[in-house]
């Protein structure tokens, strides 16, 4: 005879399947789907542009600004577009707990936490 051992949420009480069906998780999920896949798209596009551009074309090796090439103003962009998305993300993620506080407050009012 096999004992059914009791999850954490199940002792809890938490009812995982009624939080992923609610409207305010599911609002959460494509609140973060909307920024992260194009941020995501954007930040690989623009990483392997430049080794790209720099193997197939000799566009970024002119000149820009004296003797500095536009590959190395272009590779320096790169440090300042990942800086630039972890700010936007933490700025972006605060609102993405506030919607985690909503689902959470939800679940108690429902019963499921």
């Amino acid at each position: 005879m096999a004992v059914k051992k009791e999850s954490w949420a199940d002792q809890r009480g938490i009812n995982y399947e009624a939080i992923a069906q609610s409207a305010s998780f599911r609002e959460l999920i494509q609140a973060k789907k909307r920024f992260i896949i194009p941020a995501t798209i954007f930040f690989f596009v623009f990483y392997f542009a430049l080794p790209v551009l720099t193997s197939y074309s000799k566009a970024l090796n002119t000149p820009a600004i004296g003797p500095v090439s536009w590959a190395w103003l272009f590779a320096f962009a790169q440090f300042v577009m990942t800086w630039a998305l972890c700010i936007l993300y933490s700025k972006r993620a605060a609102q993405f707990d506030d919607i985690v506080k909503q689902v959470k407050q939800e679940a108690k009012e429902g019963g499921n936490a």
